[in-house]
């Protein structure tokens, strides 16, 4: 029987370390170059969808951000970045399935490096947009990087959905306005290069 993802996502974070995995990043720099080219406010309440390990939710709080949720459907990849910041982990930390999540308010900022090319399925692509327009207050940001068209068809042994900015917003809806979109080449801790697309929604009313 194939398990599902949440097994999956926790196996992968109990045996691997975070600096281990394809997406490790040591600084997030794609994701704080986005933000500071759209000048975003360290005031606006921050989500951050499948954050997991990552640092990014340092940054953030050493920036001056303090309204940090991060979101992931893996308990031990919140764990270590809790075990991570120790007394600094100021923010709300959710265990959830993006697909089945009710965001509990409206948030400034959406951010999404990295899980919405493993939906696959028209239907968890729907239930995500739910999820988005539900989470988002009306001029949020939203910004989302994929696996680009000439990008890897798997990770993690999970097969991806690639993406451009064209079939990104086809996917996400009237609800988003394209601001900008570009590509970034990822390198992983083994040296092997991820072509991304990143793109910078608005969201409407």
């Amino acid at each position: 029987m194939t398990e599902g993802p949440q097994r999956h996502w926790d196996r992968v974070y109990s045996d691997k370390a975070p600096g281990e995995v394809s997406w490790f990043q040591s600084e997030p720099r794609p994701s704080l170059a986005a933000l500071a080219r759209f000048d975003v406010p360290h005031t606006a309440p921050f989500v951050d969808i499948g954050g997991g390990a990552s640092n990014l939710v340092d940054a953030l709080l050493a920036g001056g951000w303090r309204d940090v949720t991060v979101v992931d459907i893996a308990a031990p990849a919140l764990a270590a970045a809790q075990a991570r910041l120790g007394e600094a982990a100021a923010g709300v930390w959710e265990i959830a399935d993006i697909t089945r999540w009710n965001p509990p308010r409206r948030y400034g900022v959406w951010h999404d490096r990295a899980v919405f090319h493993f939906l696959t399925e028209p239907e968890q692509r729907d239930a995500y947009r739910r999820a988005l327009v539900a989470g988002t207050a009306s001029d949020a940001l939203v910004i989302i990087a994929t696996f680009a068209p000439d990008g890897p068809e798997k990770c993690s042994g999970l097969p991806v959905q690639r993406h451009d900015a064209a079939s990104l917003a086809a996917a996400l809806g009237s609800a988003l306005t394209l601001l900008g979109d570009w590509r970034e080449e990822h390198l992983s801790p083994w040296g092997a290069a991820q072509k991304f697309s990143w793109c910078v929604f608005r969201r409407e009313e």
